[in-house]
């Protein structure tokens, strides 16, 4: 891949290309509980938080489900049914349009996950111009083919798949010529870290020759910065406000706070990556810093000339601007040259060689 994945998704809106390689995407999902209001202050949380994206979910109740759906956690007292949940998330086409313009004024790309043929279309109507298929759709050729229909990049999240799933969407996909990106993810909420899966960023690098990332749940910032040493071109962690916040997202999400910790460190770590060090370089460099923290060799109390060093007579103290303490041995049974004052530095001069 000539172009990264991050800047082939940012190409067309004005954040920087040069600020990381990693594309860091704080997903919403649904903490905004139905409130337009809370969804766009999630936008401006996360721009200040330094992320390059904000991700909603667009649900449509009557297009993706039907009156019984079952609950995966009954965790809502003022919706009876699955159904009237997603009915209260709901946003109006142009809701969804003021919040696309929010993003693309704080220098956001914008995503939302569509759950419907519906949803795409209005996606795809107010802009949207890169495509998260979330775990559950990987295996609806229906949506994916309509999604690799507007030759965008697309985002495949594979916590549900099988291989023979996941292998028939990303073949989909690449035969497209879309730039694809796979991610990590396991769709527990939040997922206990010891079911990450980070071994899964190198088998899909190696399975796939794409780019490959981390959709992560655990709802702490230490998985992604771990994703980020394993060269992970995509992150996406779910955002709330506080862990007070209602919502069945909360447990799996990072606070505001936390995602900007996520973005330095990611930063950060993409940085000491890409520099690595010479050490004949970097001595050379430290050498004036050097000679404060070492230390040389100097009398440990008067000596008249012609004295005959022994240990007792010598000790090492900073800064280290005169004979280096490694030549301490090759002095013993030395005869000095010229008298000494305690705490003197000695000289090669000074002894008899």
């Amino acid at each position: 891949m000539n172009e990264s994945f991050r800047s082939a998704c940012l190409r067309n809106i004005s954040k920087s290309l040069g600020e990381g390689k990693c594309l860091i995407i704080g997903e919403v999902a649904q903490s905004h509980d139905g409130s337009l209001g809370t969804a766009h202050a999630f936008v401006d949380a996360i721009a200040d938080a330094g992320a390059d994206a904000v991700k909603f979910q667009t649900h449509i109740a009557h297009a993706e489900s039907t009156l019984g759906e079952p609950w995966r956690v009954k965790f809502s007292p003022q919706d009876k049914t699955r159904y009237e949940y997603w009915q209260r998330m709901e946003f109006t086409r142009e809701q969804w349009r003021g919040l696309k313009k929010h993003a693309d004024e704080r220098g956001l790309l914008f995503l939302s996950t569509p759950f419907s043929d519906e949803a795409v279309d209005l996606l795809a109507e107010i802009g949207m111009t890169v495509w998260k298929v979330a775990s559950g759709e990987v295996g609806n050729s229906v949506m994916l083919n309509r999604v690799i229909g507007f030759n965008q990049p697309i985002i495949v999240s594979s916590g549900m798949s099988d291989w023979e799933e996941l292998d028939g969407a990303v073949k989909s996909v690449k035969e497209s010529g879309n730039a694809l990106a796979v991610l990590q993810c396991t769709s527990a909420y939040p997922c206990p870290p010891e079911s990450v899966g980070l071994n899964m960023l190198e088998v899909f690098r190696d399975r796939y020759n794409c780019a490959v990332g981390l959709s992560d749940h655990s709802g702490k910032i230490y998985a992604g910065l771990a994703a980020a040493t394993l060269d992970a071109e995509v992150l996406e962690v779910h955002v709330a406000f506080s862990r007070e916040m209602f919502g069945p997202d909360v447990p799996a999400s990072v606070t505001t706070g936390e995602l900007r910790q996520l973005v330095e460190g990611t930063r950060q770590i993409e940085k000491i990556i890409a520099n690595p060090v010479n050490k004949d370089v970097m001595a050379t460099e430290l050498s004036p810093l050097r000679k404060l923290f070492t230390k040389s060799v100097v009398a440990g109390a008067d000596l008249p000339a012609g004295t005959i060093l022994r240990a007792e007579h010598l000790q090492l103290k900073k800064p280290g601007t005169g004979l280096s303490a490694s030549k301490l041995p090759e002095l013993i049974g030395r005869q000095l040259r010229r008298s000494l004052k305690a705490d003197e530095m000695l000289l090669l001069q000074d002894v008899d060689f």
